[in-house]
């Protein structure tokens, strides 16, 4: 009995120690976008633009819960979706999107409170620059948008999370850590890495570490009974 008790700890403390982050692997711009917006448009994310026209209101001003919509670029061929978040200022929103920094060598990443700042000379969000966390920093190319498309109805955070559990298979959003770009006073959303991402050295805290050499001890007694 006594040895089921410590396989028990063990078990639960490995299950603690377990990525969620594993939820996201693979995931790409176009359902994530999809699921934070409600826009219901289909396909590559650079044909999002042409096929809003007629279904939705699109614009050159950012609002939030509309999505960000980029232009193909350099080796990104097949354009880029992101949500808008927040409205930081006239020039800086928050994003959250997915598939855009290679962490630890590994695409298909959820990030969340992004900084995209406009680049253009006009204040017209026709260029911008994305974050990069494997850098740390803000991204120095700038990226040609076509603009904003604006769902019929704002989704609320709450339906989005959802709309999100859903396409995770029914699996809750998890929340990590706090992007380094997000500003003190904005909503702490997360950044979430891949399964194929190494994982973090396992380490018993300091309650589990006793409760297991107590049960330990409490064994080897029976034993010598």
């Amino acid at each position: 009995m006594m040895r089921i008790g410590i396989s028990v700890l063990l078990a639960s403390a490995l299950i603690g120690a377990s990525p969620a982050a594993a939820l996201n692997e693979g995931l790409q711009c176009v359902p994530y976008a999809r699921a934070l917006s409600g826009v219901e448009i289909r396909g590559d994310a650079h044909k999002w633009w042409d096929q809003a026209d007629g279904q939705y209101a699109r614009g050159k001003t950012p609002r939030v819960g509309a999505v960000m919509a980029f232009r193909p670029h350099g080796a990104m061929r097949l354009g880029h979706v992101a949500a808008v978040r927040k409205i930081v200022d006239a020039r800086t929103v928050l994003v959250s999107h997915a598939n855009w920094s290679t962490i630890n060598g590994v695409r298909g990443h959820i990030e969340n409170d992004v900084r995209v700042i406009d680049a253009s000379e006009a204040n017209d969000w026709s260029r911008v620059q994305v974050w990069y966390s494997p850098n740390n920093a803000m991204g120095t190319t700038q990226w040609p948008l076509h603009g904003f498309i604006y769902p019929a109805k704002q989704r609320g955070w709450g339906e989005a999370k959802a709309a999100v559990s859903a396409l995770l298979g029914g699996r809750a959003m998890p929340s990590i850590a706090v992007a380094p770009n997000v500003p003190k006073h904005s909503p702490a959303l997360a950044v979430t890495v891949p399964a194929k991402a190494k994982p973090a050295a396992f380490r018993l805290s300091w309650g589990l570490k006793n409760d297991l050499e107590k049960a330990a001890k409490l064994e080897a007694k029976s034993d010598r009974r």
